[in-house]
This record gives structure tokens, C-alpha cells and sequence, in this order.
């Protein structure tokens, strides 16, 4: 058994104490999907995101990335605290103009790319929080359908919406 099958295909929802959600989906042990429900990036959502995965110890999950916008995340995962710590290292140009990172990334890469040469890098907005699991569920690997459309996006009844505070169809 490998090391990182306990999370390789487990899409989760967790919520920074910061207030900002996320959504994150390990679609297997190099690559995740995700969706930014709230925060400076909110309604910016990407598919195969190249990522390092390691296990640290039972239950406790590295994953870390850098994004075309020169974004580097680090992310720790506890699956039985239900707990996650992330790092997020914003490059100025992404601090001074986060809407210009709100779109489907995939289609858009050579658009990010361009903005990240441009910068400016410096000085970096570092994002250092702790945050609660809501979900956790067993999507399976290589699900394109677990994560496939922006956070908006979500039909009223998607059970995420539950978790991320949305409000509620009538």
C-alpha cells in the first residue's frame, strides 16, 4: 500500500480562520483540482495542478505547488484532526490585482504566465493559517466530475453548498 493512498481521491471543504473557503480535491498522488469559494482569489478555480505529495506520519498529509501566477502554496493535512495548515505565498502583482487571477486557470495559463513574468514578485503577501475540515468524502481517483465547474457555478442542490455557508434554496 502506498504511503498517500488514504488521501488520493478525497475531495475535501475547509475554511481558514481567516473565513476564506476552499475546496480541494487529491485526484491522485501528483495532481489535484480545486475551487476558492471566499477570499482575495474567490471564484478562481483549476484542474491538474501538478503538486508534491508526501506522507509525513498516520493521518498527516504534505502537498505543496507553484501555480503559473507564481503562487507557491504549501498545505498540511490532518485527516483525523480534521484540521489543515496552509501557506500561501502571493507575488505582489496577484496582492495588488487578485481579480485577475478569478477564472477557469486552465484556459487562461499563457495569460497567467505572462502577468507572473511582469510581476512585480516583491514584496510577497504571505497567507500563514490554520483551518477546519467540513468535508471530507471518497471521490474516487481521476474523477474529472468531482471538481468541474467554478464555485458559483454549483447547482442549489450540490451538498457543498451546505458546507460553505451558502445560502439555501427555498
Amino acid at each position: 500500500m502506498s504511503k498517500t493512498e488514504e488521501i488520493v481521491g478525497k475531495r475535501m471543504v475547509y475554511i481558514y480562520e481567516n473565513g476564506w473557503c476552499y475546496e480541494l480535491y487529491v485526484k491522485n498522488a501528483t495532481t489535484i483540482d480545486y475551487r476558492i469559494h471566499s477570499g482575495i482569489v474567490g471564484g478562481r478555480w483549476v484542474k491538474d495542478q501538478q503538486v508534491f505529495l508526501v506522507h509525513l506520519v498516520r493521518g498527516i498529509y504534505g502537498i505543496s505547488w507553484t501555480e503559473p501566477t507564481g503562487t507557491d502554496v504549501s498545505l498540511t493535512i490532518n485527516l483525523d484532526e480534521m484540521r489543515t495548515h496552509g501557506t500561501i505565498f502571493f507575488p505582489n502583482w496577484v496582492a495588488e490585482d487578485p481579480q485577475k487571477t478569478v477564472c477557469f486557470q486552465n484556459h487562461h495559463i499563457a495569460l497567467m504566465q505572462q502577468y507572473r513574468d511582469a510581476g512585480p514578485t516583491y514584496p510577497k503577501l504571505l497567507i500563514d493559517e490554520f483551518a477546519d475540515i467540513r468535508l471530507i468524502e471518497d471521490v474516487g481517483i481521476d474523477n474529472d466530475a468531482a471538481i468541474s465547474c467554478a464555485p458559483q457555478d454549483l447547482a442549489k442542490d450540490d451538498h457543498v453548498l451546505l458546507v460553505v455557508g451558502a445560502p439555501q434554496p427555498s
